[in-house]
């Protein structure tokens, strides 16, 4: 553990569901693991007790991505922990691959409703009709973007080029209908009532849930316990300042108890919500300080993450490394601290305004 791990609780300290199985975290929520492919190697999935238009059974929150060995774990689920009860309904947090990659299967498996932010609904269905609609880490766009900020080695690029059907490769295509998510309203799962709290600045328009009689919240990717939730900016909005908005979404959590029951799509469930956002917001301002004291002289993205990230990183972590690192430029860009010089090739380079 880091330091900063070590600051919070956790409740379940060495347990976590095996593969294809899940671990009760109280009586109607259960804790599920998926594998990722990535050096972030694992989703964490949640199945609520339910109660929906008179059928009872479970609601599923998240769903892996679209693979077949992940369709596979998910059968063993069906067969092993719903307790002979039908799945009710599929809530999505975002439309990140890893959250709504099988929701289009789930919901067609079950005959069920898919229940997400429109936003994240839209975007999901317009990435999976259409690969070079810009889907941030692949395809002729994205080569463009960060080619614009300093990458412009011919074999990265032709790796991201080829990446351009990344997000249909991972997402099933979302059903042709789906029932609207919103801050602020309630939505009630069997016996319980969850708010829902919206969040931005990872995603378009993220879901989170928190239930006050249970005292948990089902935080999706917008607050973790170990690493930092991703912030960047891609192709599809190149001008896009998305630092200040996941900061400012963070503050719709000051009204959570400090010892209510995080349970994050990556890491392990754990309390110390406040002590954890603290810890967002302290990182944030280190970071935006470092980026900046490396602006001295003008510089690119790509001469940027590698100051910023002090490990070798493959092709899928550099694109979000280089989308993370113009997310701080932007932002101190924005805030009138740092000036954007573009030279005869077309090449950003940011530099300090003294």
């Amino acid at each position: 553990m880091n330091q900063n791990e070590l600051k919070l609780s956790y409740p379940f300290d060495g347990i976590e569901p095996s593969p294809g199985n899940a671990f009760e975290i109280l009586p109607g929520v259960k804790w599920i693991k998926m594998p990722l492919p990535f050096a972030l190697n694992h989703i964490n999935l949640w199945l609520v007790k339910d109660e929906f238009q008179g059928k009872k059974g479970w609601a599923i929150v998240d769903c892996g991505i679209a693979k077949d060995p992940v369709k596979e774990l998910w059968e063993k689920i069906f067969e092993q922990e719903l307790e002979g009860l039908p799945v009710t309904r599929v809530i999505v947090t975002h439309m990140h691959p890893d959250h709504v990659g099988l929701a289009g299967w789930l919901c067609e498996k079950w005959q069920v409703p898919l229940f997400m932010s429109m936003t994240d609904y839209m975007v999901s269905k317009l990435w999976t009709a259409n690969s070079t609609a810009g889907a941030g880490t692949g395809g002729e766009m994205a080569v463009e973007h960060f080619a614009r900020h300093g990458l412009i080695d011919k074999e990265a690029q032709e790796k991201i080029r080829q990446r351009a059907n990344y997000y249909p490769g991972l997402v099933s295509k979302p059903p042709s209908s789906y029932c609207r998510l919103m801050d602020g309203q309630q939505i009630k799962l069997g016996d319980f009532v969850w708010e829902l709290i919206s969040g931005y600045g990872h995603a378009p328009e993220h879901i989170a849930l928190f239930c006050p009689s249970l005292n948990l919240l089902i935080s999706g990717d917008m607050i973790l316990p170990k690493i930092s939730t991703n912030v960047s900016v891609f192709d599809y909005e190149p001008e896009a300042n998305p630092l200040p908005l996941y900061l400012e979404s963070l503050n719709k959590y000051d009204h959570i108890p400090e010892d209510v029951l995080v349970l994050p799509s990556h890491g392990r469930p754990f309390r110390g919500i406040h002590e954890r956002i603290r810890q967002q917001h302290e990182h944030h301002k280190e970071r935006l300080e470092e980026v900046w004291s490396m602006c001295e002289t003008p510089a690119t993205v790509s001469e940027i993450v590698p100051k910023m990230f002090k490990r070798e990183l493959d092709l899928h972590q550099l694109t979000f490394a280089m989308g993370e690192a113009l997310a701080h430029l932007n932002a101190l860009y924005f805030e009138g601290k740092l000036k954007r010089l573009v030279d005869e090739q077309g090449i950003y380079r940011f530099q300090q305004i003294n």
